[in-house]
């Protein structure tokens, strides 16, 4: 069967905060000029939203460049942040730190506490009424080129093929979308992101992209313990001074909480499971007493890029544009990303509209980047750019230089740190490194991986190729297991992968439980020998999130 093709002005992969963005304001920019432009974007999720996940705390002034009237148009930013509260955690103590004490990057006055899923099925609904094409349930699967190896657009995923490949009898191929400039906003580790930055080489003279795995629990607690904005950030136990990661509880409305953990992805012990170390989180003093008597309702886990300005990749190809975190737009020492997001995918948007109205096409949107390094944003960036880099120093030293880097050159220091390598090979041989032992859940606070996946209303049809890849078949067991006693099944915050044996203790192998995944991308980042590639699922597959 052949695919069919439909032509656009921009096609947009990905429906989150860089994407949706991007497509608002192409159409803004159309109705402002009277002119036409046609967009399209496709997202992988079921729905809008249903993909997304984040803390978060949101600094709405890119929203707000977007939407001035955001309030008024009632955007689901309803908590204000009322307090911060920055907690250096014991194992059985605490030490807060005065807020005059802390940078203003951690400061959160004028923020609020948010379901970035929410936000952005209320951009969808903003787009679609500007006469944007949005398409829930299809995964950008391939990117398509023109002879002259500029991007012509994508292509989506192909439904109804069967394990083996063949195909079964609900087989629908993919569909084509052309376009003059295709953007992807995939969000971290992209899959198409991935690929177009190995072909147009887009990574040459930047450090090595740096992640995180974000964890999150939705907890409804009792009213007598919400305080509607309360922020609290945590740094220190459970994990050791060395191994960068720390804890958040955000009030939000209605009796809601969202308590999560990340943890950085260039960790050196493969004994240590970022799931583990979240779970042992919530039993500390600080954080139980406001679980203890509320129920958990939502789970949840992502990768975050958190590389900052050195880490970022060239933005732009021929055709097309890498927006938000896709290319790698977070700031780590403020713990935000949708405004960044959100600002990227407007610039990108006023590039490709300039482009278009101009007769352009399969260019390069050089005013993007361009405009980026005009923007606040850049601003922003630059002044964080020596976080993450100090903050791999340990704990106490990095925070003591990070502060010094704020507090007395104000982010603007006559140096600029750089990376050290990728995280995947950061990890340290298993016979170098100490076991850790993580106590059993206990149904009331801590929970399994299992109980965990099913809040996350996690489905793939089981009977399709596996969307967890591997290079090589042998690498598991003779490399991983034989060297890191198989960190994968740590790492996965969603039980994907297992190493089971005979009935004699024999003869190990690696199962991949692919129904399980929530595409938080881990996998892809942290194998030590690269040997997992994460692919798309058939579209609409994967967790469904409400309120994350």
């Amino acid at each position: 069967m052949q695919r069919e093709a439909m032509e656009y002005d921009v096609v947009i992969v990905g429906g989150g905060p860089a994407g949706l963005a991007a497509a608002i304001r192409l159409k803004q920019l159309a109705a402002a000029q009277g002119c036409e432009i046609s967009a399209c974007l496709i997202e992988k999720g079921s729905e809008i939203g249903a993909h997304i996940l984040s803390g978060a705390v949101m600094d709405p002034r890119a929203l707000a460049e977007l939407f001035p009237d955001w309030q008024a148009q009632g955007a689901p930013l309803k908590a204000a942040v009322s307090e911060d509260r920055f907690l250096i955690l014991g194992e059985t103590g605490a030490t807060q730190i005065p807020n005059w004490l802390l940078p203003g990057c951690f400061q959160n006055h004028g923020n609020y506490v948010i379901s970035l899923g929410n936000l952005c099925r209320w951009l969808g609904q903003q787009a679609e009424a500007l006469g944007v094409e949005i398409y829930p349930g299809f995964a950008g699967a391939e990117v398509l080129y023109h002879d002259d190896g500029s991007v012509k657009g994508v292509a989506t995923g192909d439904m109804g093929v069967l394990r083996d490949g063949s195909h079964g009898p609900a087989y629908q191929p993919g569909m084509e979308l052309h376009a003059r400039y295709t953007l992807f906003a995939e969000g971290c580790r992209g899959h198409l992101g991935k690929q177009l930055e190995a072909k147009f080489d887009l990574r040459k003279g930047a450090d090595p992209q740096v992640y995180g795995i974000g964890i999150k629990e939705l907890w409804e607690i009792q009213p007598g313990k919400h305080q509607a904005g309360l922020v609290i950030h945590t740094g220190g136990w459970p994990l050791d001074p060395d191994t960068y990661g720390g804890g958040f509880l955000y009030h939000m409305e209605d009796n809601l909480v969202s308590v999560g953990f990340v943890t950085g992805l260039a960790y050196s012990n493969p004994y240590l499971s970022p799931y583990e170390e979240f779970q042992r989180l919530k039993t500390h003093p600080q954080l139980r007493g406001f679980l203890e008597g509320g129920k958990r309702i939502a789970y949840g886990a992502r990768a975050l890029a958190a590389g900052g300005l050195q880490s970022l990749p060239k933005l732009v190809f021929p055709g097309g544009a890498l927006l938000g975190d896709d290319a790698g737009f977070l700031n780590a020492s403020r713990i935000k990303g949708s405004h960044c997001a959100i600002k990227t995918g407007a610039l990108a948007a006023e590039a490709a509209f300039e482009a278009v109205v101009a007769g352009r096409a399969s260019d390069e949107l050089t005013a993007y980047p361009e405009a980026f390094r005009n923007s606040w944003l850049y601003e922003e960036l630059y002044a964080a750019r020596n976080f993450k880099p100090w903050m791999s120093k340990g704990l106490y030293l990095g925070s003591l230089m990070f502060g010094i880097d704020q507090v007395v050159f104000r982010g603007k220091a006559p140096w600029t740190l750089h990376h050290s390598g990728p995280d995947h090979a950061k990890l340290r041989k298993a016979a170098d490194c100490k076991p850790i032992a993580y106590p059993k859940p206990d149904g009331v606070l801590t929970f399994d991986r299992l109980s965990s996946v099913f809040l996350s209303n996690t489905n793939h049809e089981e009977d399709q190729p596996c969307h967890l890849t591997l290079k090589n078949p042998a690498a598991p067991i003779e490399t991983n297991l034989a060297l890191y006693d198989a960190p994968e099944q740590r790492y996965c915050p969603a039980g994907v992968y297992e190493i089971v044996r005979d009935e004699a203790g024999h003869n190990p192998r690696l199962q991949i439980n692919a129904q399980n995944c929530v595409h938080c991308k881990t996998c892809d980042i942290k194998d030590p020998t690269q040997n997992i590639t994460w692919v798309v699922p058939q579209g609409g597959e994967g967790p469904t999130y409400p309120n994350m």
